[in-house]
Parts: structure tokens; C-alpha cells; sequence
């Protein structure tokens, strides 16, 4: 079991994505050695890994990111269930069957996000509440103001990848969840995927025209 300083070290790996040491150092309040020291302890367990990029003349930069094991110690809730469960009604019933009982799911939680979001509020305030609701379900969830005025509700791990990789209905119907809750006068497009290689899922946030 890694100390408080390795853990830190990998939540922020995995909520701010591939950085330096120094940088990882600014983040943590911590000395640039004690970073160094924890990350070399992470690189020996097998859990981040390092790339080198030149950048002009100099020494170059190393730049630190988690590794496929240190990405897992962010569990996938219940995976190799949730999986054989899809599995199993696909091959069963039908992906008809797979379809509905997914609408089942997003009917449930459309209730309870719509209760927590709360209609009447500003788009920035509901947004923020969504978030705070994924946050709750271990989506690592925020959202930030762009420079253009919009908002990017970021969720930087997936709880339930795995099964979302067994069956993509599950992001559909998340996607349409988010343009249900924070209503009619919200446009909501995703514009990064985990299951299309990207870090992070990223929805951005306008008012709609």
C-alpha cells in the first residue's frame, strides 16, 4: 500500500494528466526532490513511466505519466460482473433487451440527477452541480470556465470503463443524460473520449441558440 505522498502523487497524475516533476512539485507543495524521490519509487512498482522530449537547447524535459498499472489503481466498480451481466443478456435475450434495460438505467438516474441538479437555476450552477454528483460516483469530476464563456464539465477517470468498452450504449446514454438534465437551453458535446484514446472525457457546455 503506497504512503500519502505516493498517492497524492498519483491522483495528481491522474487528474491533471503528463507533467514534470517541477511542475508536479508546484501542484503538491512539495520540493522538486521530494517529487523526484516519489516518482522513482512509483517507476520502480511499475506504476508511472517517463518520456523525454527535447525542447530547443538543453537538458531534456522528462515528463511523467501513470502506466497501465497505475491507471488501475483507479478501480473499474464491479467490472468483470458488470461485463458477464452484459454479456450474458446480450447473448440471451438480445441486444434489443441490452438496449432496454440501459434505457431502465438512465430513467433511474435521470430522477436522481434531476432532483440534485434542480431546474431554475444558472447553466454554470447546474453544470457545477452535475459535476459534483459524478464526482460522488468516482468520475473524478469538474467543471471549468473556458476563455470563450463556455463551460467543460471534465471527468478524468471512468468507474465504469470496462463495461463501457463491452458495450458503447452506456456513453450514448450518458451523453443524452447530460443534454436532459441541464435542459433545453444547454448544448452539450463531447469532445474527449477514454474509449477513443483520449485521457479524460470532456463535455462542453453553451447555451443553445
Amino acid at each position: 500500500m503506497e504512503d500519502t505522498g505516493a498517492t497524492r502523487v498519483l491522483y495528481a497524475l491522474k487528474s491533471t494528466g503528463p507533467q514534470s516533476a517541477d511542475a508536479l512539485a508546484r501542484r503538491l507543495k512539495v520540493t522538486v526532490v521530494a517529487a523526484r524521490q516519489q516518482l522513482g519509487r512509483l517507476l520502480d512498482k511499475g506504476l508511472v513511466s517517463f518520456e523525454d522530449h527535447r525542447e530547443g537547447v538543453g537538458r531534456p524535459k522528462r515528463v511523467w505519466s501513470l502506466s497501465e498499472a497505475g491507471n488501475a489503481r483507479f478501480p473499474d466498480s464491479h467490472a468483470t460482473l458488470t461485463v458477464d451481466l452484459i454479456q450474458a443478456i446480450g447473448t440471451a435475450l438480445g441486444p434489443d433487451a441490452l438496449d432496454r434495460v440501459i434505457a431502465e438505467r438512465e430513467k433511474a438516474t435521470r430522477r436522481i440527477y434531476a432532483e440534485r441538479v434542480r431546474p431554475g437555476r444558472s447553466l454554470a450552477e447546474r453544470a457545477k452541480l452535475l459535476a459534483e454528483q459524478r464526482a460522488q460516483e468516482g468520475y473524478m469530476a469538474e467543471v471549468k470556465r473556458q476563455p470563450d464563456g463556455s463551460l467543460l464539465l471534465i471527468e478524468n477517470h471512468c468507474p465504469i470503463c470496462v463495461a463501457a468498452k463491452a458495450c458503447q450504449g452506456f456513453c450514448k446514454s450518458e451523453l443524452n443524460l447530460f443534454r436532459d438534465v441541464l435542459g433545453a437551453e444547454a448544448k452539450v458535446e463531447r469532445e474527449e473520449h477514454i474509449l477513443a484514446g483520449a485521457r479524460r472525457c470532456a463535455y462542453r457546455i453553451t447555451a443553445a441558440k
